[in-house]
């Protein structure tokens, strides 16, 4: 049988990993490029109406078309809080191989 205060100790160890781990999210670098390329062009970007902030510090953040079960699905724009010193660059399609591929929004400097 195993020394009950390895055991112990190993079980503490686990349990402290995990809890650490449990905040922990992996995003993709900035601008990344998602999915497969799409041989289809986006359509024109949908005509929205933005209207007021919901406060000051807001910033819109553009409809956009993704690429969803086989066709673009269009994602209506919403405000989004402000980040002091960053401007949102919105998503957009990028040619790619005969294609397009979608490069995520993202806040930059």
């Amino acid at each position: 049988m195993a020394n009950p205060g390895v055991f112990r100790a190993g079980l503490a160890a686990l349990m402290l990993a995990s809890v650490t781990l449990t905040g922990c999210v992996v995003a993709p670098a900035p601008g990344y490029y998602d999915g497969a390329v799409v041989t289809v062009a986006p359509p024109v970007p949908q005509v929205e109406v933005i209207g007021v902030a919901p406060g000051p510090g807001y910033v819109w953040g553009a409809g956009y078309w993704d690429w969803v079960g086989g066709r673009h699905v269009w994602v209506g724009g919403h405000w989004m809080v402000g980040r002091p010193g960053y401007h949102w660059v919105p998503h957009r399609w990028v040619g790619y191989r005969g294609g397009y591929r979608m490069a995520r929004g993202h806040w930059e400097r």
